[in-house]
């Protein structure tokens, strides 16, 4: 397992991680990868591949186990470098190190359970057309992945993170382009993953770590990558698929990209919960700073005395929010940005504003709160602002409601608060339209927070997403497989688990579904 980092030659210029809270530099600096060095990367993991997808499903788990260990054995230090490139804070960054342990363990359950090969098999016999062959179908490793670390999620989301132990469950050595936000913590979240890997025996290349972004785009157009995991921005994204498609070749490019995440909320539901509705929204849109990609971007609130009762709940809540620090100048830079220009469209009001933060030390920046008409609310108005601001638009009526709904873009979350009882028959048709918009609905909660299971889906319509998968749970591993169907296949050239007798995985036979 080798690392960029860990080569001699020239270096152009490096990465220093920088902290947040004083815009000071911190740690040591990490060398941006040379020339070349991706494309060394891509063959290493070229040439383990096959080695990895012989040592099996069980290997594959004992690998993903061992990852976590190696993770927790170096929580204090991996939490406290966090903490300091990006000044999420430890008790938040300590849950995130938990949740990337549980997600390498999730997927070494999904490894053992067997159920995501989809193995299939179709016995020789007649049809409706005639004697058929033997069939027998399974997913299996799409090759090598391209993994691209987030900034907002420094451990879930980066080096450690779904996309790697997704990818290396499914059976594919991965590449992971560090994010230049924290190249300390990405550089020992790396020395761990690559130290559990080596103890394990895994074959050398499954896993490497490159840093800069002329490496990152090398990695995407290098014809040994099969398929690129991505999280960040829309435009990032866009180029770096773009380059996916562009290749002779053109890969998978799978980006969790953005979402406006809208929270919808109904007049009984203003009216019987106001105060906890509002202590609700403040905690999901200023919650990290407001820089999580489910942070609810918009929030629709009837026009009436039960929707006014509700707005004032909320500005007096961003009135009384204290200023955030955010990940990185620019991002504390497009934040104020867009918040401005959110708050000079026509119609929009400002109804809750904090310092802007400039003149103080590191990046600093307060909650916005703005509120605009149904009537006067357009497809600009729905563009994500990444940082603590959302806009309250105010509905009078179902038809109003939904026709704002309609300009509003494909999201990762939507979230509905209704009186179920009162309101089931209005609930239920809002629910569908959310439905059309997300790829999870929430009811009576919020977008923020995402739990790692077997029916989670992180993932949405355009632009939230590039394509119709989940980044989070059992099914993320699904992006990085292909389906292979075996016909009148001898037995020793099937899979172990598409061979006659036991099998240990759930199995298709004959279009009857049998259980391991």
């Amino acid at each position: 397992m080798t690392s960029a980092d860990e080569r001699t030659g020239p270096r152009a210029a490096a990465e220093t991680g920088i902290d947040p809270r004083t815009a000071e530099p911190i740690g040591e600096p990490v060398p941006l990868s040379a020339p070349g060095e991706a494309e060394a990367a891509a063959q290493a993991a070229a040439r383990a591949a096959p080695a990895l997808d012989r040592a099996g499903r069980a290997f594959r788990a004992g690998l993903l186990r061992a990852a976590g260990e190696a993770l927790e054995a170096r929580r204090a230090e991996i939490v406290r470098t966090a903490d300091g490139e990006t000044a999420l804070g430890a008790d938040r960054l300590g849950g995130e190190l938990t949740r990337t342990v549980h997600q390498a363990r999730h997927f070494a359950e999904v490894l053992e359970e067997g159920s995501y090969l989809e193995a299939a098999i179709d016995r020789a016999g007649g049809t409706p057309l005639g004697p058929g062959p033997d069939l027998r179908r399974m997913l299996v490793p799409i090759g090598p992945v391209a993994v691209f670390g987030a900034a907002n999620f420094p451990l879930a989301f980066s080096v450690p993170g779904g996309d790697t132990v997704s990818a290396l469950a499914a059976g594919c050595p991965v590449v992971v382009k560090a994010h230049e936000s924290h190249p300390g913590t990405s550089r020992l979240a790396f020395e761990a993953l690559a130290g559990a890997a080596e103890r394990a025996g895994a074959p050398e290349g499954v896993l490497g770590l490159v840093h800069g972004r002329e490496a990152g785009a090398a990695l995407v157009a290098d014809p040994r990558i099969r398929a690129v995991g991505f999280t960040g921005s829309a435009a990032g994204g866009r180029a770096l698929m773009d380059i996916a498609a562009a290749r002779p070749d053109p890969v998978p490019f799978y980006g969790e990209l953005s979402g406006i995440n809208p929270v919808v909320v109904t007049e009984g539901a203003a009216r019987a919960r106001a105060a906890g509705i509002a202590a609700g929204v403040l905690a999901s849109v200023t919650g990290s700073g407001g820089q999580l990609c489910t942070k609810p971007g918009l929030v629709f609130v009837p026009s009436g005395p039960a929707g006014d009762a509700l707005v004032e709940a909320v500005r007096e809540g961003f009135a009384g929010a204290g200023e955030a620090v955010l990940l990185n100048a620019g991002v504390r830079a497009s934040y104020l940005a867009a918040a401005e220009r959110l708050a000079g469209l026509p119609g929009v009001r400002v109804l809750a504003a904090g310092r802007d933060g400039r003149g103080a030390e590191g990046f600093r920046a307060g909650p916005r709160l703005l509120s605009v008409p149904a009537g006067r609310f357009g497809a600009e108005a729905a563009e994500e602002c990444f940082g603590p601001l959302t806009v309250l638009v105010r509905y009078a009526g179902a038809e109003e409601l939904a026709a704002a709904l309609d300009r509003v873009p494909g999201s990762l979350a939507a979230a509905l608060h209704c009186d179920g009882e009162t309101e089931a028959e209005a609930a239920a048709e809002l629910a569908g339209m959310l439905r059309e918009r997300a790829g999870r609905v929430v009811f009576g909660g919020f977008p923020t927070g995402v739990r790692v299971s077997w029916a989670q889906t992180h993932g949405g319509p355009w632009p939230s997403a590039s394509a119709p998968y989940s980044s989070v749970g059992a099914s993320a591993i699904r992006r990085f497989l292909r389906p292979v169907t075996w016909q009148d296949a001898p037995q020793w050239a099937l899979p172990a688990e598409l061979r006659d007798g036991p099998a240990g995985v759930p199995r298709r036979v004959d279009g009857r579904l049998e259980p391991a």
